[in-house]
């Protein structure tokens, strides 16, 4: 599904041969007959269309073998145009062209959501995560089908290659609150975080690294976190043989569908009321959230002390009932 919608080259040359039609008809009739513009005009699209109307004097001799070349012109351009216009809308590529304003308009609403470039495999089980999370999201991908997929699932969509600047700009990319790009090639993967980072130098970048080698790449092209899935997988594997328990526990509280415990992590923003003050103030004894860290200028701090006094910037790992954790989100 493309963002932007293109008129199909039939329909295009349709359009200007009958705009020279009328142009050629209406100029023929002003010299010949020395008629004004108007009735110029009005004899052209009266005699094109076949319907009459009478002329708007009587014809001379070269008016009338004008009158016989219009017609057998304009009549076949009409033709041709009208077939065109019909091919147009059967074909469905009228109903795209709908969709595509409405989607690239609600697009442009979008603040504070995610890019998602790349719809495969791995692409569509974020996609799932987002939609469990009510996060929203714009899909980049350049596969026609992959964007079929995944409009089908709810998802915003942009046709395009993610490592243009332009495409990036059309996701809303100067608004957004982070970006994944999980395309199966790292060359491509690269391209897209240094566009993306070339745009806005704070957006929170996750890269998808497929060899052992582009980690690094991918961190001097931009990326805050890369991940690699083959990585991520066989580690989850070995815990899962080690410490089962373990693993379901964080399976659980990382679980969008999870009502009964939720892990999440929240900042404290510029200009927050909550600068300066100790941790303590605001997650109090009896709060059911529990800080379980704070990730301070690139350190991770475990269970960090009431007496903290937060700063900008500090992150918080924070674990508790759904709905302390709300509540805590709403004092932040």
């Amino acid at each position: 599904m493309r963002q932007r919608a293109v008129v199909p080259r039939p329909l295009l040359l349709a359009g200007v041969l009958l705009i020279g039609v009328l142009a050629a008809g209406t100029a023929g009739y002003a010299v010949l007959e020395g008629w004004a513009w108007f009735d110029a005009f009005y004899m052209t699209v009266t005699t094109i269309t076949t319907v009459g109307g009478g002329e708007p004097a009587p014809l001379r001799l070269a008016g009338k073998i004008w009158t016989i070349v219009v017609v057998a012109v304009g009549f076949g351009v009409l033709t041709y145009t009208v077939l065109a216009l019909m091919a147009y809308v059967i074909e469905g590529q009228l109903g795209r062209a709908v969709e595509q304003r409405r989607m690239g308009a609600r697009v442009r609403r979008m603040r504070d959501h995610f890019i998602l470039c790349g719809f495969g495999r791995v692409g569509a089980e974020i996609a799932r995560e987002f939609t469990a999370e009510k996060i929203e999201f714009v899909v980049v991908d350049i596969n026609e089908d992959s964007l079929e997929r995944a409009a089908a699932l709810g998802a915003a969509v942009v046709f395009g290659n993610a490592a243009d600047i332009e495409t990036l700009k059309a996701a809303g990319v100067e608004r957004a609150r982070g970006l994944v790009t999980a395309v199966d090639s790292d060359a491509d993967n690269v391209y897209v975080t240094l566009s993306a980072r070339v745009l806005k130098d704070d957006l929170f970048i996750i890269a998808r690294a497929n060899a052992a080698d582009a980690e690094p790449k991918l961190r001097l092209a931009g990326a805050n976190r890369v991940v690699s899935p083959y990585t991520i997988g066989g580690r989850r594997l070995a815990s899962l043989a080690m410490r089962p328990t373990a693993v379901e526990f964080v399976d659980t509280v990382l679980s969008a569908g999870n009502s009964q415990l939720l892990l999440e992590d929240l900042s404290i923003a510029v200009g927050s009321k909550w600068v300066g003050h100790p941790l303590g103030t605001l997650i109090g004894e009896s709060d059911e959230a529990v800080v379980l860290a704070m990730k301070r200028d690139g350190t991770m701090l475990f269970r960090p002390a009431a007496a903290t006094t937060l700063k900008t910037g500090d992150d918080l790992v924070v674990a508790g009932p759904p709905a302390a954790i709300r509540a805590l989100e709403q004092r932040l």
